[in-house]
């Protein structure tokens, strides 16, 4: 049964001029998770990942920290929302609290709305990569899908059929370089595990959530 691994990028540029940027914390994550892999016996997954700044630096990060000797394919179905509809609160230094309210406010409403050219579509987007790059992957293989929060929230929310407050709820938490894991077999696929990020807690300050 092929494994794929949705992995949040690793830390942006919070209140940068540009936000699809690293930080340093975001580069450290990215490493740390491309060891953690590899503890866990991952060998050369299959990679695919967005095509933001932040999604493809972590992607590197991890295949560079881990060494394995794949590929990346860019799929731009695996970017974060970005939504007339959904209007994002500006990043520019300020109270991440505030930032966080009126973000989870805006998602809540946009997810509410349940719009086939907005949350829905971006929902139905996203599960269809996920299920394009599973049907790819081979027996026994395992993938990685570099994403955004966004992103993983919308394919748990999708199959374990979540409300808007709880999507909401999902993508309040899920934190940078998490592990997301779901396998694919006969009955369909299944959620392992939701937003893993205990290769983080050995050192707090790489637990970050924007």
């Amino acid at each position: 049964m092929p494994v794929v691994y949705l992995v949040r990028h690793g830390q942006a540029s919070y209140g940068a001029e540009d936000y699809d940027v690293l930080s340093p914390i975001g580069h450290e994550q990215s490493a740390v998770v491309g060891r953690e892999l590899l503890r866990r016996g991952v060998s050369s997954p299959q990679v695919v990942c967005g095509n933001l700044v932040r999604q493809r630096n972590t992607a590197n990060g991890i295949i560079d920290a881990a060494g394995f000797e794949s590929s990346m394919t860019i799929d731009p179905r695996w970017n974060e929302f970005d939504h007339p509809d959904m209007p994002l609160p500006t990043t520019e230094a300020g109270d991440p609290l505030d930032f966080q309210q009126r973000l989870d406010e805006a998602l809540e409403n946009w997810v509410r709305a349940d719009n086939l050219d907005g949350w829905r579509g971006f929902q139905n987007s996203a599960f269809a990569a996920l299920e394009d790059f599973a049907n790819a992957l081979g027996a026994g293989s395992t993938g990685l899908a570099i994403t955004s929060g966004g992103v993983v929230s919308a394919i748990v929310s999708r199959v374990w059929g979540l409300d808007a407050q709880g999507t909401v709820r999902i993508n309040r938490v899920v934190t940078n370089t998490s592990l997301t894991s779901i396998v694919f077999g006969r009955q369909g696929m299944n959620l392992l595990s939701v937003n893993d990020h205990s290769h983080l807690q050995s050192n707090r300050d790489l637990l970050t959530y924007r």
